[in-house]
């Protein structure tokens, strides 16, 4: 192919200038091949692949994300210098600290005074001077530095391409270079914890390069021997508590051919035929009050182990083992010429453009990213997953609990990614530790209790002042994380190991609650609804709605944990009968869902957060057939609060319509994220800066359109959009422990798959049954037991393991 005299980025401006624009004849043929599909050479590797035909450059969001739950690495891919930016998951700033305030809880009774009595202003003063954390903050993920690797002028390279491919968790870049055809390959294992970077080329004795860490923190540069470099240093310092996080970095080259040396911090690899480059990195953080560990050893140990086995080896268990996770769940929605593009360009083209795969890609993007960022032993995927290059990022890249940490494992279960959810049940043991030392200075409470944000080191006090992080029902909400988790897995020990984390955190709340005085109602006081003002400068508050629906759902999984375990009856009984006096949903003068106990209107109408819908998702408190006239002041409130918002909360709205079984809405909320000030080149997601919680809540919000199970059946399809005509997904997960997947063409469902994990019945709604159809069980044979229950409604009984199929007819009667 002749040289292109544009780039792509310039054609697609020379594409839009019209017919009466002014163009030479090189670039209206530059044009019409833009049009064209590309050739194979620089395509994706199959329709799971984010390619590219640029390289990232400098720019942070265009490099590729990899990672292995502990390591992560963003890959540049450029042909002169490449960067790896490292990420270890416990690198954070700061040490072991308690943010505990004992002025709290002698002033708790006055601020409730003040609350009641509608002094919102002057409550949240005195809770900035008494209830305040100490710090005020709380500490930021922090990055160990960057690999870089030089190989020289590169200025004459053609072919140039970019990868991800989804399928292997793999990012390749490949050129041509003076006639010589590179290729670079780059994971990071989980069997092996490293990062393996892969050099090879067609023509013997091509490869030469430098490579030398670099880091923004304290740091010293070393070369412990003939074929690595080092990186040594220590977390910075942040809101007054000194770092305290010793981590070493190890790059080792193994090369075939040419030669290898190490001086001074530089590693040095000249005229081989292929290298491999292992990334290995220790941390001192054994938890959030231990940072005592061996890094030095941590780091020699895993790089010593890697270096032994051969790269192919390295890469068959690195690919077996992503795959065991990854392959459980397919989705195809069909595909269009316009997914032959790059990357960049489908984002920047989507809203105008027929992409059904791109909704696919999107999906898997999500269940890679939480692959990469959360395994069990592992912190959990923060405000950013694991992945991040500043000292001191937005927002810190902490764990925001009252939005982003249990919306980035909305898709753990649904998707079938069941292991990744772990860190966030050890996270949630470590708070309850030192949940209970902020619950005790604080409010003279037993159990335990966390705010709107925590860290590495389990911080549990209010921060940020009291507008933004007065509010108490953070452990709660992930509280009730445990009692869903157990209803997807049925997993009894691990129910009887988590119980007494719900358990208490219900009793700091039965400690806690207090009645509304002209309602009778109890409440919790002070709270807020996340972030948003009722009144001018006020979000303080009594019992805001969400407080309310976040504490039914955790005292009725208490209650049912308490039978299922067969213990603590009298408790059982106390958390009953609290549930009943809690304050309830309420319907306002506009038709909407109150968001706090009284029928205010809130300050700004179209605020990201739509905190008071709780209830219709991620609960299922309001539902269509159960709760109607609440589903429809859901839906009231969803019209009011308007669609547009940033990157996370149009995520959230995905999934607030496909509850509300409006699919095609959910898929224009699909297409308001997929645009460049949502999505960035990379497809991380944009409040913005970048926040993962987004792409989270849109792989949750694309699975909830496929899969309903939170009312106690399995309704598959209930918001299917018309721009997914025809698809096939497999491996979904409901809860009762079912795996199932549907096949639909022209709009109409052709097949559901339903493999439950346990013997017993379940109810199966769907748009399949309001006509002809048939159930087998494809593992015995023959019919399977059903029972017709409503016009799209069936009871289906079944057997562990087994398959059951269910098939329209209705092709067969035309």
């Amino acid at each position: 192919m002749p040289e292109n005299p544009l780039t792509r980025r310039q054609l697609m401006k020379l594409g839009t200038a019209g017919a009466g624009a002014l163009l030479l004849p090189t670039q209206w043929t530059a044009v019409a091949r833009a049009a064209s599909v590309p050739p194979p050479e620089v395509r994706a590797a199959n329709d799971l692949a984010l390619w590219y035909d640029e390289a990232a450059g400098t720019d942070w969001l265009r490099a590729l994300p990899i990672g292995n739950g502990r390591l992560g690495a963003m890959v540049f891919g450029n042909v002169d210098t490449e960067r790896l930016q490292l990420n270890e998951d416990t690198v954070w700033a700061g040490g072991p600290y308690d943010q505990s305030n004992p002025k709290g809880a002698q002033s708790l009774p006055e601020i409730r005074r003040l609350v009641f009595e509608n002094q919102w202003i002057q409550a949240q003063d005195l809770i900035n001077q008494t209830m305040l954390g100490k710090p005020a903050g709380q500490l930021a993920y922090q990055p160990v530095g960057d690999l870089r690797l030089a190989f020289g002028d590169a200025t004459e390279a053609s072919e140039y391409n970019r990868q991800l491919d989804l399928t292997t968790a793999t990012t390749t870049v490949t050129y041509v270079l003076n006639g010589v055809r590179h290729r670079r390959e780059v994971f990071a294992s989980a069997p092996d914890q490293v990062i393996a970077v892969r050099l090879t080329a067609d023509r013997p004795g091509s490869i030469t390069f430098s490579a030398t860490f670099d880091s923004p923190q304290r740091t010293t540069r070393s070369s412990p021997d003939a074929a690595t470099v080092a990186l040594d240093g220590v977390s910075g310092d942040f809101e007054g508590v000194t770092g305290s996080v010793r981590f070493l970095a190890l790059a080792r080259a193994v090369a075939e051919g040419g030669t290898v040396t190490s001086s001074d911090g530089t590693l040095q690899v000249s005229a081989a035929d292929s290298v491999t480059l292992l990334v290995s990195i220790g941390s001192s953080y054994v938890n959030y009050d231990d940072v005592g560990g061996d890094h030095q050893s941590i780091a020699r140990k895993h790089l010593d182990a890697a270096a032994e086995r051969p790269y192919d080896r390295l890469r068959r268990r690195h690919v077996a083992d992503y795959r065991k996770l990854f392959g459980r769940t397919t989705l195809d929605l069909g595909r269009t010429a316009a997914a032959d593009q790059p990357t960049d360009v489908r984002i920047a083209q989507h809203a105008n453009t027929d992409d059904p795969q791109f909704s696919a890609l999107l999906f898997q993007f999500g269940r890679y990213l939480l692959i990469s960022s959360s395994r069990p032993g592992t912190q959990p995927a923060n405000l950013q997953g694991v992945w991040n290059d500043q000292m001191s990022p937005p927002w810190d890249s902490k764990y925001t609990i009252n939005a982003n940490l249990p919306m980035n494992y909305w898709p753990a279960d649904t998707t079938n990614l069941s292991e990744c959810y772990e860190p966030v049940f050890g996270m949630i043991q470590d708070l309850t530790v030192t949940g209970a030392r902020t619950a005790q200075a604080q409010y003279g409470a037993g159990g335990w209790v966390t705010h709107h944000n925590t860290d590495a080191w389990r911080a549990t006090s209010v921060v940020d002042g009291a507008f933004w992080g007065m509010w108490q029902t953070g452990g709660a909400w992930l509280a009730t994380l445990i009692w869903d988790h157990y209803l997807f897995t049925g997993d009894l020990r691990f129910l009887r190991a988590n119980y007494p984390a719900m358990k208490g955190a219900a009793r700091f709340f039965l400690d806690t609650l207090v009645p509304e005085p002209q309602l009778g109602w109890l409440v919790t006081n002070p709270s807020n609804s996340p972030e948003l003002s009722h009144h001018a400068n006020a979000s303080v508050a009594a019992g805001p709605t969400m407080d309310m629906q976040i504490l039914r759902d955790l005292f009725d999984g208490c209650s049912e944990a308490s039978k299922v375990l067969g213990v603590d009856a009298d408790f059982r009984s106390e958390v009953e009968a609290a549930r009943e006096r809690l304050a309830p949903m309420r319907i306002g003068s506009r038709g909407n869902i109150q968001e706090w106990l009284y029928d205010w209107v809130e300050t700004e109408q179209n605020h990201r957060h739509v905190s008071h819908l709780y209830g219709l998702h991620p609960s299922h408190q309001i539902t269509k057939r159960d709760t109607p006239e609440l589903f429809q002041a859901a839906r009231r409130t969803l019209e009011l609060r308007g669609d547009d918002g940033t990157g996370w909360s149009l995520a959230w709205k995905i999934n607030y319509w496909a509850r509300l079984e409006e699919g095609t809405r959910a898929h224009d909320l699909v297409r308001a994220l997929v645009t460049p000030a949502r999505l960035a080149p990379n497809m991380f997601d944009l409040h913005p800066p970048f926040q993962i919680d987004g792409n989270f809540g849109a792989t949750s919000g694309i699975a909830e359109m496929l899969l309903h199970s939170h009312n106690g059946e399995l309704h598959l399809l209930p918001a299917l959009p018309e721009a997914w005509p025809e698809g096939k997904v497999r491996g979904l997960r409901g809860r009762g422990g079912h795996t199932v997947g549907a096949t639909w063409s022209e709009g109409q469902a052709d097949e559901f798959l339903i493999t439950p994990d346990r013997d017993g019945t379940v109810r199966v709604r769907g748009q399949l049954f309001t006509g002809r159809y048939k159930v087998v069980d494809t593992t015995r044979g023959g019919r399977a037991r059903t029972r017709k229950l409503g016009p799209d409604l069936i009871e289906l009984t079944g057997k562990a393991g087994h398959t059951y199929r269910a098939y329209g007819l209705r092709k067969a009667a035309h």
